[in-house]
């Protein structure tokens, strides 16, 4: 298994990153390592030709995540224009004088977990109630940072939140964007593999299926909320009177302005439900804005580009992801991997934990599970039948295996978007504050109810 070139350059990137290199250039070195593995001496290949394969399966691949980082920008855009319009300072404004500027006792407590389960809350309804993703944090998140310093919260328990958010419930709920995952992927592609053998998917049996190793994030939360990230955390303030300039943006805010960003929101939302495009959502949103006198037209170049520096670093992520994978699947390890597994495997429980644990290394290279599951489902359902694992046990086990990696993988915009916006101020790391603590109460909660799950159903 640690043979394997897949292998060998997800640890490669994890110890890059951990290194506290970029993750761009983490993920470009994990591929040219996975290339010149997997294609070094296969046809009597030199290492030059290998390097030169791999290159080109690279650049080739940069293309898929184009759409994703251009997603982005615009959204990071009509974030940019619609903090111009005075909203989120108002929204910090009313939380600071809710509870006033030297909060203390019972109160703190409790406003540090409503701020908690709010934005947790914001985080599911992006992905199954209003589907703008992570379009919400860079406008809802730095104007409560210093709130957030305030009460002394510490950072990573708002960054598993949100990633809880971002990720547990689009793989248990079929609506917004667990709609697509669920029926649009999921059942699709084991349908498409599965009908060979008599496997039949339903939307209904995938929630089913995948309820316990969510269950498992839910209390991987809670115990990160509780007990992790429990006890306060200070913050250096950027800027002390913080607080007193909000209270001063505020009375310039028109009311118009309020109404208008509403609306703006509404109809961004209701145009990428619509289209099914966020670049076409984003520019409705953006037209709004500069028609009702946010922004004058000839200084749409500069909320672009304020948008592009908001969300440049998921974008560049997003594209140098697509590039990996592609020499992943270039190279062929993943089917290396699991046909290796195979003549090693002699039991159903080693067979579950097994092939949870290698869709946890394909995800975290690739940092989508929505991209993995083609790949995970082509080998896995086979596997599965061979093993004589139930239908809802085989939908267990690739949704899982899917899904595992995307909340702690750096190249993951489910951590990626937290960052953006809890790094507002340059006080949150995106390694050590979102990626580390998001895998360890997420993945591996997801690996042991994943496996009893499995095992179970």
């Amino acid at each position: 298994m640690f043979s394997n070139e897949v292998v060998i350059s997800i640890i490669v990137l994890l110890a890059l990153s951990l290194m506290r290199i970029n993750v761009v250039i983490s993920l470009i070195i994990a591929a040219l390592v996975c290339g010149v593995i997997g294609n070094y001496g296969v046809e009597n290949a030199t290492l030059f030709q290998a390097l030169e394969k791999t290159i080109g399966s690279f650049t080739g691949g940069l293309g898929g995540g184009a759409e994703t980082a251009m997603n982005y920008a615009v959204l990071g855009a009509f974030a940019v224009a619609l903090s111009k319009s005075g909203v989120t300072d108002l929204l910090a404004y009313k939380v600071i004088s809710h509870f006033g500027k030297r909060p203390s006792g019972r109160s703190v407590f409790w406003f540090k977990y409503i701020i908690l389960f709010v934005l947790t809350a914001f985080a599911i309804s992006s992905q199954n109630l209003i589907p703008i993703h992570i379009a919400f944090i860079p406008i809802v998140v730095p104007p409560l940072l210093g709130v957030m310093n305030q009460l002394k919260i510490d950072r990573r328990a708002v960054a598993c939140g949100l990633t809880f958010g971002l990720t547990a419930t689009y793989m248990l709920i079929p609506a917004g964007f667990g709609q697509i995952f669920i029926e649009s992927i999921l059942v699709k592609n084991i349908n498409n593999v599965g009908s060979q053998f008599g496997l039949v998917a339903t939307t209904s049996d995938m929630t089913k299926a995948m309820f316990v190793p969510v269950l498992g994030m839910i209390l991987g939360l809670l115990f990160a909320f509780l007990v992790s990230y429990r006890k306060p955390r200070t913050y250096a303030e950027v800027q002390e009177k913080n607080a007193d300039d909000i209270a001063e943006r505020v009375t310039h805010v028109k009311p118009f302005h309020i109404w208008l960003s509403i609306f703006a929101i509404i109809a961004t939302c209701s145009t990428q439900l619509a289209t099914n495009s966020t670049i076409i959502g984003g520019l409705v949103g953006l037209v709004i804005f500069a028609l009702g006198g946010v922004f004058r037209l000839k200084q749409s170049n500069d909320i672009f580009q304020d948008g592009l520096r908001l969300m440049a670093m998921i974008g560049f992520v997003m594209i140098a992801a697509s590039g990996y994978a592609s020499v992943v699947n270039s190279t062929g390890g993943v089917a290396e991997l699991v046909e290796g597994l195979r003549g090693s495997i002699d039991s159903k429980g080693l067979a579950a934990f097994l092939m949870l644990v290698v869709g946890l290394f394909i995800t975290m290279g690739i940092g989508s599970s929505f991209s993995t599951v083609p790949i995970i489902t082509s080998i896995y359902v086979p596997l599965c039948v061979a093993f004589g694992f139930s239908p809802l046990a085989t939908m267990s086990i690739v949704g899982v295996a899917a899904a595992l990696g995307d909340a702690g993988s750096p190249a993951s915009d489910s951590t990626l978007g937290p960052t953006s916006g809890l790094n507002a101020d340059g006080k949150h790391d995106h390694i050590w504050d979102s990626v580390v603590p998001t895998f360890l109460h997420f993945n591996i909660p997801l690996l042991v109810f994943g496996w009893i799950a499995a095992m179970t159903l």
